[in-house]
């Protein structure tokens, strides 16, 4: 392969306490929660709105917030869902607290919270670069936009990109794969014209009950048996959901095996499942009563990705630590997500619901050797089977908000990531309304 050298000069466009890179489920409740603590607080997203899987993704519902009659992720996450309830973009289903929720009033709820909080938006810009010290200190980071190259200094930074990207950009050790395969991704899309006052959408289209994977079984039964004659591509569920219109079901259904951290790889399953997502359309048209007159009303803008880095922080979380519902001393997140893993090949699924809700400790956040980098999302340092519960986006949202307060404290006290007064911390984040 051939190589070229490129070097260039990048002004530096601002200097804040904290930048956060990524405006998904995990960065915008870091910028939130840092900003309000009082940090001059920079949020960097490569779409032009927020809400990452939520809205890029079209992954719905947001879930867990609320088991065994308990809410287990508050604070300013849940702030945010009882705001985008009362605009008339978001249905908690009850008992178990999954939400259902309008993906564009999702966005405007969200760009409202974090604009109220003083943070600084860089949207449309893409995410190229770092600079590191001899100590480990992320000096800066660099993003491309349509101003060109630019670089943004900070005392704190927090990697909330999902796939680590700038944890990987500093050189931070990932967790190892041992040859085991990626979950697939998926490409959600909408369907318009869909007879959901049908009994068998109904009931489909609502998550609310605790212990049961929440597919449309009578569809997943007929699929199964008809694929070949079908023509069916890969699938998973079908997961339906309510977008809270009439007529409308946001349908989580497509899959293939890619890994999103590697462009040509990701390019050709993007283009995959878009073939698939009409395939898959026609096929409930023509198959099925509710969906007669359905068609296509929205594509993810990306395909939805379950798995791919995530960093070998100074803690990593084992599913029997996860199980077990193991309080850490340094507990400052929940989790009550299923461990849940979709194969890579096939329709099948390995699900173990929680007994008990179980906890995240502050030091899957952090590396060592790394004073000033937290992660939060997906980006944070756990084994396969506990990851495979933590990835979803109210535990995102949970681990953002703590990663935000602890970024605040060590930005105001000038300490590391890692001396950062982990009693204090938890107070903090108790008294924002935390479930810990």
């Amino acid at each position: 392969m051939k190589n070229i050298t490129v070097s260039k000069s990048v002004p530096v466009v601002g200097s804040y306490d904290v930048v956060v890179c990524g405006a998904g489920p995990a960065g915008v409740f870091a910028a939130i929660a840092a900003a309000r603590e009082g940090a001059s607080v920079a949020l960097v997203e490569r779409f032009g709105f927020l809400g990452g899987m939520a809205t890029a993704g079209l992954v719905m519902p947001l879930s867990v917030f609320i088991y065994q009659n308990k809410r287990v992720i508050g604070g300013i996450p849940w702030e945010f869902i009882e705001r985008l309830e009362a605009m008339g973009g978001g249905y908690i289903e009850k008992p178990l607290g999954n939400v259902a929720f309008d993906p564009e009033l999702y966005k405007l709820c969200m760009q409202r919270m974090v604009l109220e909080a003083g943070v600084t938006l860089y949207m449309n810009s893409y995410l190229t670069g770092t600079v590191v010290g001899t100590d480990g200190r992320v000096e800066c980071v660099v993003i491309e936009n349509k101003n060109g190259s630019e670089a943004l200094e900070a005392k704190v930074f927090i990697d909330c990109t999902g796939d680590a990207d700038l944890a990987a950009m500093a050189g931070v050790e990932m967790q190892p794969m041992n040859g085991e395969p990626l979950q697939p991704l998926s490409t959600y899309f909408i369907l318009a014209g869909v007879d959901t006052s049908s009994p068998l959408i109904a009931e489909a289209m609502h998550h609310n009950k605790q212990g049961v994977n929440c597919h449309c079984l009578p569809i997943r039964e007929y699929l199964l048996e008809h694929a070949e004659e079908l023509n069916m591509p890969e699938f998973g569920g079908p997961w339906f959901c309510t977008t809270l219109h009439e007529g409308c079901v946001a349908v989580n259904m497509t899959r293939t095996a890619a890994d999103a951290c590697d462009n040509r790889d990701y390019t050709a399953a993007e283009c995959r499942l878009r073939e698939d997502v009409y395939r898959m359309a026609d096929v409930l048209r023509n198959n099925f009563a509710e969906f007669k007159n359905c068609y296509v009303a929205s594509v993810a803008t990306q395909a939805g990705i379950r798995e791919t880095r995530r960093i070998k922080g100074v803690h990593t979380m084992t599913a029997e630590e996860y199980m077990s519902g193991y309080r850490y001393e340094d507990s400052i997140s929940r989790g009550a997500h299923p461990i849940d893993i979709h194969a890579t090949k096939g329709s099948s699924q390995v699900t173990h619901f929680l007994e008990q809700a179980a906890y995240v400790p502050y030091r899957a956040l952090i590396a060592n050797n790394y004073p000033n980098l937290l992660v939060a999302g997906r980006c944070l340092s756990a084994d396969r089977k506990a990851f495979a519960s933590m990835r979803v986006q109210a535990s995102c949202m949970g681990t953002g908000q703590a990663a935000g307060v602890a970024a605040a404290m060590c930005a105001k006290a000038g300490c590391s990531v890692q001396s950062v007064d982990i009693g204090a911390l938890v107070e903090r984040l108790k008294a924002l309304g935390a479930a810990l």
